[in-house]
């Protein structure tokens, strides 16, 4: 898989736990490295402390992709999203995905594990990857992105 991140970052919370170990097994056999900061099974976690997790790995790991699962992917998306550094994006299907990473430079692909096959997601996961940022009249767009908030 050609990509420009260096490696993923993986969370999800006890919902979306059985979808980001295919991603992880998917990730692996392409020669992705990963970091899965949790959950490992279906036990309750909240999804603010995984995606905490992540995202300060994001942080101190340049390059980085983050992939986070959630039931619907509103709870993730809203938690990584606090971190200014972050641009998480909550992806339906790959053109979602693909236009995310296009015109938005989304560093945080966020699935929703409850409305989507094993199948689908694996499918987004690869788009979010290989896409590259389009730049051009986007690049501004994001600056203001990045100025935004206190």
């Amino acid at each position: 898989m050609k990509t420009s991140f260096q490696q993923c970052i993986l969370g999800a919370d006890h919902a979306g736990v059985t979808l980001k170990l295919q991603c992880a097994q998917m990730l692996i056999a392409e020669g992705m490295p990963i970091e899965d900061v949790g959950s490992f099974d279906t036990t309750s976690v909240d999804y603010p402390d995984i995606a905490q997790q992540a995202v300060d790995l994001m942080a101190q790991s340049a390059g980085s992709a983050g992939i986070l699962c959630c039931g619907s992917g509103i709870g993730m998306s809203m938690a990584a999203n606090r971190s200014r550094s972050i641009r998480a994006a909550l992806c339906h299907n790959a053109e979602f995905a693909r236009l995310a990473r296009a015109h938005n430079d989304a560093n945080v692909l966020v699935l929703p594990a409850r409305f989507l096959t094993a199948e689908e997601g694996l499918v987004i996961v690869r788009t979010f990857l290989t896409t590259s940022f389009e730049g051009g009249r986007h690049a501004k767009r994001i600056e203001k992105l990045h100025q935004l908030g206190g």
